[in-house]
């Protein structure tokens, strides 16, 4: 926190503190594919500086996290923030020379934006100019953004690009899976953009204005706006997804796990060590179904105590589940088909996966029910990993009943940039 009081009491809040407002899609950057959609959090309360009461968080608008000189982007280990902005983009330009440009490019606008300043400027001293930063964020706190820069499969697949002998050893298209009920507009991308922040309106200007760069290299394809922090950092209370269950428990956390799962290493291009795969995936909620459904079914279907979080076996939310335990009539505590059995490392040789994920709202579809659900992202060294997971719960988990997996996409995200370099600049060489 701070050591100035007034810098702590302008930029310290407690999670009651964070309101949550409407924002309206439009605007973002024009020819969206799919598009923004409904309302967004938006809402940062006035700088209470109350003691939080609910789960003991509290966020200090005043971090900024570096972007140059860090082992990995950041954005992957970093403790999940409050909003994220997700976009993919398809190259419209077949010169590796204007990707290595807009790369470059973004490196510099990156670290700015992550430090609370602007990418350019914002008035310009000819009054008939176009404003490079368009401005919304100023005055703001860094919020302690971080931008992750992803590449697609056919920056290495398409001969016009020339990088074939530079692909991350793993990189491909996913495998078709169960699970997949895929909205073409919703899916795929060259090259991705996940800005997180705790404060909406810093997110969404990181984004805005990263996009504008883009424009001649580079088209918008989908994006989706995060809210919630849906998964649980180390140090963080573990909070909850739309169908109301806390949601990122048994998370990745440990610095072993990071370096057996989430990181590259000794395989491939030398500029992909270190860096990692990441997957994402839109999935739709029914929510008006789930919400009818009693509570000890939706209690079975997770394998979790709604409201503590604890297995269904017994003990804490913390407690190891035991997938053995049985009732008094001879069945197993916690369902074969429960969403926690299916997910569990335990159950799956070993394999784990970090999750990165957020709650999202499209507003009303078509038939007037709510239209939302989790912008899924998650980091593993292996994509293999998660199609292993998810061929496993798309088979067989009973959540099934309640959600689509709508839009995907996979990319790799490069170690961080050093000093006076720029992201992915090896892979240029």
């Amino acid at each position: 926190m701070s050591d100035d009081p007034k810098k702590a009491e302008n930029h310290a809040l407690t999670r009651r503190g964070l309101l949550y407002g409407a924002a309206a899609a439009g605007g973002l950057v024009v020819g969206a594919a799919g598009g923004v959609g409904g309302a967004f959090a938006a809402g940062m309360g006035t700088g209470s500086t109350a003691p939080a009461t609910d789960d003991g968080d509290v966020v200090d608008l005043s971090v900024a996290h570096p972007f140059y000189g860090t082992a990995e982007q950041a954005g992957i280990r970093t403790e999940p923030q409050r909003y994220c902005v997700y976009m993919t983009f398809d190259l419209s330009s077949p010169l590796a020379s204007d990707l290595q440009v807009l790369l470059a490019r973004w490196s510099g606008a990156i670290a700015q934006v992550m430090q609370g300043k602007t990418i350019g400027q914002v008035e310009p001293n000819r009054t008939d100019a176009v404003g490079v930063d368009t401005g919304e964020a100023l005055g703001l706190a860094p919020a302690g953004l971080t931008v992750t820069v992803g590449l697609g499969p056919r920056l290495f697949t398409d001969a016009s690009y020339g990088l074939a002998k530079q692909k991350p050893t793993l990189m491909r298209a996913l495998a078709t899976l169960p699970s997949d009920a895929m909205t073409p507009a919703l899916t795929g991308g060259d090259l991705s953009l996940q800005a997180c922040a705790d404060d909406p309106q810093v997110a969404y200007h990181a984004i805005r204005d990263l996009a504008r760069m883009a424009k001649g290299t580079a088209a918008t394809r989908w994006t989706v706006m995060g809210f919630g922090r849906a998964s649980a950092g180390k140090d963080q209370a573990t909070p909850r997804n739309l169908m109301g269950y806390k949601d990122g428990t048994r998370n990745i956390k440990e610095e072993t796990d990071f370096d057996k799962f989430v990181w590259v290493k000794d395989s491939g291009p030398a500029w992909t060590q270190g860096g990692s795969y990441q997957v994402v995936r839109k999935i739709q909620m029914n929510i008006e179904n789930w919400d009818a459904d009693r509570i000890s079914d939706q209690n079975t279907v997770f394998g979790r105590d709604k409201q503590a979080g604890a297995p269904l076996s017994g003990g804490t939310e913390f407690t190891t589940p035991n997938f053995h335990a049985t009732a008094s009539d001879g069945s197993t505590k916690i369902s074969p088909t429960a969403h926690i059995a299916l997910a569990a490392h335990e159950n799956n040789g070993g394999v784990k996966i970090l999750r990165r994920s957020y709650n999202y709202t499209d507003g009303l579809n078509q038939y007037g029910l709510l239209d939302a659900g989790l912008l899924f992202i998650s980091y593993q060294n292996d994509p293999a990993h998660f199609e292993a997971l998810q061929t496993k719960l798309g088979s067989s988990d009973r959540l099934n009943e309640y959600i689509s997996h709508i839009g995907s996409g996979i990319f790799f995200v490069p170690p961080a940039p050093a000093a006076g370099h720029y992201i992915a600049e090896a892979m240029f060489a």
